[in-house]
């Protein structure tokens, strides 16, 4: 038994070597989503730690295998929607990224997984109207 548990200590040690790139780029504000300020703090408190440029990693985002998870989270978010390039983006992803902001307000996000330590990013159904409305997609 102790040289299991000595065995799985040594892995894990060994596992805080692999290092995730979380990286925060710099943000040019004229290049991000612009919003009423009743949306942005919606978007900023819910959504921008993993769909933006200004992600705040957690104490817990430097311990492995949890900092590898949270960085794919992030990384895997921001190439679906980046809110701090968004005027970076063509006309026409513009409109796909609106149209999935629309779907997604209702469901999708933010992500359980990260509600059960982030409460306050959880949205109102209320709020989730105003996003959906904000988006200006009529729905079908």
């Amino acid at each position: 038994m102790k040289r299991a548990l000595l065995i799985l200590f040594i892995i894990f040690v060994v596992m805080q070597f692999i290092r995730p790139n979380k990286e925060n780029f710099v943000v040019q504000k004229e290049l991000e989503i612009k919003a009423n300020e009743e949306v942005m703090t919606m978007l900023k408190t819910s959504c921008f730690d993993c769909h933006s440029n200004e992600t705040v990693w957690p104490w817990y985002s430097q311990i492995a295998p949890f900092s590898w998870v949270i960085s794919t989270h992030v990384n895997n978010g921001r190439k679906a929607l980046n809110f701090s390039i968004w005027e970076n983006y063509t006309p026409e992803q513009k409109e796909e990224k609106t149209k999935a902001l629309f779907r997604t307000a209702y469901a999708a996000m933010p992500l359980q997984s990260y509600l059960y330590i982030h409460e306050d990013a959880n949205l109102t159904k209320e709020q989730r109207k105003i996003i959906r409305d904000w988006t200006g997609v009529k729905s079908k």
